[in-house]
C-alpha cells in the first residue's frame, strides 16, 4: 500500500519531502551529511574545473598540477598518459558510469561527488572518498523547447541539474568557498557531428543536437547567481561556442 502511494506521487515532490526532512533535522544521517564537512573550505580561493571537450589538452593538464581542481567523467582516462590527477571527480550519469568503472575504481583524489540517482543504481566502491549529493532533475527528463533550471549554493539542500555534471560541480564549488571558477574544456559545441569529448569512449548524447543549447541556457543561470554573490565565473577554453563568461587565457591565468 504504501509502495502505491509512493509512486503515485510526483517525482518533483518526492524530492521537495526529503530535502525539507533533511534540512529540518527531522531525517538525519542521510547519505548527504559528509556534504556539510566542505561549507567553505576553500573560502576565498580560486579553482579550476576541468571539463572534457575537445579543446582539452594533456599539456593544460600538466600545467594545473599546482591548482584545485575538479573534474570529471572520461578524465580518468587521460590518466595513463599524465600523472596530474584533479583535487575532485565529479559524475552524474549511470551510462557514463559503467562505461569507466574500472578507472573510476581506481581514482585517487580527496574527493568524488556523486549523484544520488546514480549511486542508488551502483555498488559504490568502498576505496572511494565519496560525497554523495541530491541532483534534481526538475523536468529535464520530458523533451520540450523550452530549457529551464536553477542554482543552489547549498548541495545539502539541493544540486540542480543543468544539463551537465559540470554545472553541478559549479554549484557544488560555490558552497565550499571558491571565489574566482575557471572554466576549461567546456567547449560546448554539439553542432556537428565530430568528436565531442577529449577522449573518445565511445558515450553519445541522444539530443546532441540540442545539448550545446541546452547547456548554455544553463551556464546563464550561474552567471546571474554568480554576478549577484561577488563570484567570477571565467572561460578559459579555446575555441567552443560558450560566451556566457569572459573569457580569459589560461596560460595568463596561472602566471598570477
Amino acid at each position: 500500500m504504501i509502495a502505491k502511494i509512493k509512486q503515485s506521487i510526483p517525482p518533483k515532490y518526492v524530492f521537495n519531502i526529503k530535502r525539507f526532512l533533511r534540512v529540518t533535522n527531522i531525517h538525519r544521517n542521510t547519505l548527504f551529511e559528509r556534504l556539510k564537512l566542505l561549507k567553505n573550505i576553500h573560502k576565498g580561493d580560486r579553482c579550476f574545473i576541468v571539463a572534457t571537450g575537445p579543446s582539452l589538452t594533456i599539456s593544460d593538464l600538466e600545467k594545473l598540477k599546482n591548482e584545485i581542481t575538479f573534474s570529471m567523467n572520461s578524465i580518468v582516462l587521460a590518466f595513463n598518459e599524465t600523472d596530474w590527477r584533479p583535487t575532485y571527480y565529479g559524475i552524474q550519469s549511470l551510462h557514463v558510469y559503467r562505461k569507466l568503472e574500472r578507472q573510476i575504481e581506481n581514482i585517487d583524489t580527496k574527493g568524488v561527488f556523486i549523484a544520488d540517482r546514480l549511486a542508488r543504481c551502483i555498488q559504490v566502491p568502498e576505496s572511494l572518498k565519496t560525497f554523495i549529493f541530491p541532483l534534481n532533475v526538475l523536468n529535464h527528463n520530458k523533451e520540450g523547447k523550452k530549457y529551464s533550471t536553477k542554482f543552489s549554493d547549498d548541495p545539502f539542500k539541493v544540486v540542480f541539474d543543468g544539463y551537465s555534471i559540470t554545472y553541478s560541480l559549479i554549484q557544488i564549488a560555490v558552497y565550499m568557498g571558491f571565489k574566482q571558477i575557471y572554466l576549461l574544456g567546456a567547449d560546448s559545441n554539439y553542432a556537428s557531428n565530430s568528436n565531442h569529448h577529449f577522449i573518445d569512449y565511445g558515450h553519445g548524447d541522444p539530443n546532441v543536437s540540442i545539448a550545446g543549447e541546452k547547456m548554455i541556457s544553463a551556464y546563464k543561470v550561474a552567471k546571474r547567481f554568480a554576478d549577484h554573490h561577488n563570484i567570477k565565473i571565467y572561460n578559459a577554453t579555446r575555441g567552443g561556442m560558450l560566451e556566457v563568461f569572459e573569457r580569459v587565457d589560461l596560460d595568463a591565468v596561472l602566471k598570477k
